[in-house]
């Protein structure tokens, strides 16, 4: 059997692909992590190679030591991750004091982890945290349609997710929580890691503003679909304001409230009049 044909990592290549597929990974944009379980390493241990040296991340997560994850690497394409596996993603452990990594699979030819490991790191160990051990999954992508948003919306938590939550009545159930959003940042270093983590305490979803979304779950279904939530409500809210009709009707706060009881989740009552 190959490493490949194993669930967790079938799984991961599977979301890379359907991420491409929808657009939302031009040329080597986006990034994908998944924290594996001690019985995946298991599955995997006899593909494992002698660990190469420690690479210090910037950042520190003592609840992440020794901890292992898939990624993808920096500068990789995700429509060639299907095709050559091995070259685009890997698997890296984490150290004693949970502040660097070295690659124990895959990532060959001198690849590294993606640019934005630091952001994914740090934000598993707050979603470890939150959700008591639950979610495994950080996945971020170039979604147009909630990019687009970022431009005519003010950057905010609470006028995100209303937008959100009255473009599409599944989305409430989706995401009860909200989302956040994190200003204008550069990519791919501690300080964004920092601000992303702060909004991941008490959101599954983060807004990057003028760059796109970062969403984290148990399952790589679970993230995936919490993405495309979020993008497909994106769409549907930029089309009635591109429509240049008034809107004449919309999911109330009430209705809302009403969804919420239907469907047995606790919606974020300070997103709600």
């Amino acid at each position: 059997m190959s490493i490949l044909e194993i669930p967790v990592m079938r799984g991961f290549v599977r979301l890379c692909n359907d991420g491409w597929h929808q657009g939302w990974h031009e040329r080597n944009g986006g990034n994908l992590t998944y924290r594996l379980k001690e019985s995946e390493v298991e599955s995997l241990k006899k593909y494992l190679l002698p660990a190469r040296g420690w690479v210090n991340m910037g950042v520190q997560a003592k609840n992440l030591a020794y901890e292992r994850f898939i990624t993808t690497g920096s500068g990789k394409f995700f429509r060639n991750i299907e095709q050559s596996a091995a070259e685009n993603i890997g698997i890296v452990e984490i150290n004693a004091t949970g502040d660097s990594w070295r690659t124990v699979w895959g990532l060959e030819a001198g690849a590294v982890p993606t640019s934005e490991f630091p952001s994914h790191f740090m934000n598993h160990s707050i979603r470890k945290i939150a959700t008591g051990g639950l979610n495994r999954v950080i996945y971020h992508a170039h979604t147009p349609n909630l990019i687009a948003l970022t431009y005519i919306l003010p950057l905010e938590s609470r006028e995100f997710t209303r937008a959100l939550w009255q473009s599409a009545t599944e989305c409430p159930v989706v995401f009860p929580e909200g989302v956040g959003v994190v200003p204008w940042m550069v990519p791919g270093g501690a300080d964004i890691a920092k601000a992303t983590s702060e909004i991941m305490k008490s959101y599954p979803a983060a807004v990057w503003a003028h760059h796109g979304l970062f969403c984290s779950g148990k399952d790589f279904d679970e993230t995936f679909g919490l993405m495309h939530t979020i993008e497909e409500a994106a769409n549907i809210h930029l089309k009635v304001l591109s429509s240049g009709r008034p809107i004449l009707q919309t999911i109330t706060s009430d209705n809302l409230r009403q969804i919420a009881k239907a469907f047995n989740v606790k919606l974020n009552e300070a997103f709600l009049d």
